[in-house]
């Protein structure tokens, strides 16, 4: 199969869909590999790497999608590049389509085979191909929301750690998932009073017994809330529910509860935000004001340290896309039912249950999909 792989054009995008890495491995296994000149520079991945391997370099993003058989970027495909998709093409990237009928209905039009990184599962549940994304950007969270706080771009003037005799910030994260744990961890690393709030008991056990008092947590009533949110400082959105909408938990009322200069740092943001106020921002304009408390929403907060997110993105995408080379998505898909969960989009139809409840289009089951 001949792979492809074109320059990321969201703004302020720096990752690249493959590392050097994955392309060797593609060509061990017999296949070709294109990728568009400069794809991989913000990563810190120049041309020669790839020509090293064996991969060829072509000019321009048009060249890739008219000539592969399987595009393997990282964000969601742009209005111009969704024109370039076609009907038996594989598109293997993070795609999020709840949050965005335009894209979800171009897709569906194109006839392409899409399959998304964030609803691809695993044996224990997981979400392999979201969860090294999700710590690079929990990890971050509390790091931007640290710098909106500063007096200068708007926040409150507060300190995270604080300073002996002046109390630390208060940060509240909401979701106890991946996301909401590593900023937990890295708030409380910075000095922060940290509070999570989650709705299941048996994660907020595991959090205790693991992190024994770094950080607090508290169910995730809309009682706790909240009441937390008046206190906080800086409140990080963490919730995810697969391939679904992001629940608003935080109401435009309830800002005016919050104290003037608070940030909110909305990582679900990819999936329409949970915090009512929310829009996405990018990382050339990251902030705004609503009711005087700061919000950062950039849809794509681990593209500002592209390298590191997309080495860690590579070494978990990469057995899935060998795999959907060597095999066809549907043999692939037949071997591998956490890959199945992946496929959204296949000839026009809609294959992701979570999406068609958000956008109110029907849907086919990708067993259905597999059995014609």
């Amino acid at each position: 199969m001949l792979i492809g792989c074109p320059k990321e054009i969201k703004p302020q995008e720096y990752r690249v869909g493959l590392t050097p890495a994955a392309a060797r491995e593609a060509l061990a296994h017999g296949h070709e590999v294109i990728v568009e000149t400069g794809a991989g520079a913000g990563a810190g991945f120049e041309d020669e790497a790839y020509e090293a391997v064996g991969a060829r370099i072509v000019a321009t993003a048009a060249e890739v999608f008219a000539e592969a058989g399987m595009i393997v970027k990282v964000k969601e495909p742009q209005a111009v590049e969704r024109k370039q998709l076609r009907r038996g093409q594989i598109l293997f990237t993070y795609l999020h389509l709840a949050p965005d009928p335009a894209q979800t209905r171009d897709l569906l039009d194109s006839g392409v085979t899409a399959i998304a990184y964030e609803t691809v599962t695993d044996a224990q549940g997981g979400l392999p191909l979201l969860a090294p994304m999700s710590e690079v950007a929990g990890r971050l969270a509390p790091q931007v929301g640290a710098w909106a706080l500063q007096k200068a771009n708007g926040g409150r003037g507060v300190l995270m750690g604080g300073v002996p005799g002046v109390g630390p910030a208060q940060v509240v994260v909401i979701g106890g998932g991946v996301v909401g744990t590593q900023a937990a961890r890295v708030a409380a690393g910075m000095g922060a009073d940290v509070t999570v709030l989650d709705r299941s008991l048996p994660r907020l056990r595991y959090l205790d017994d693991v992190y024994r008092g770094i950080f607090r947590t508290r169910y995730a009533s809309a009682d706790s809330t909240a009441e937390l949110i008046t206190t906080a400082d800086m409140v990080i959105g963490a919730v995810l529910i697969p391939g679904a909408a992001a629940p608003k938990l935080v109401t435009r009322a309830q800002l005016t509860t919050m104290k003037r200069g608070a940030v909110i740092v909305d990582v679900a943001i990819d999936q329409g935000g949970c915090f009512e106020t929310s829009r996405a921002t990018t990382h050339e304009n990251p902030i705004y004001e609503v009711d005087g408390v700061v919000h950062y929403c950039v849809a794509n907060m681990p593209g500002a340290v592209a390298r590191s997110s997309t080495i860690a993105l590579g070494n978990a995408t990469m057995p899935f896309m060998v795999a959907l080379a060597d095999k066809g998505w549907r043999q692939a898909c037949l071997d591998d039912p956490h890959l199945l969960a992946g496929l959204n989009t296949h000839e026009g139809r809609l294959t992701n249950h979570a999406v068609g409840r958000a956008l109110g289009i029907d849907v086919t089951a990708p067993s259905a999909i597999l059995a014609q």
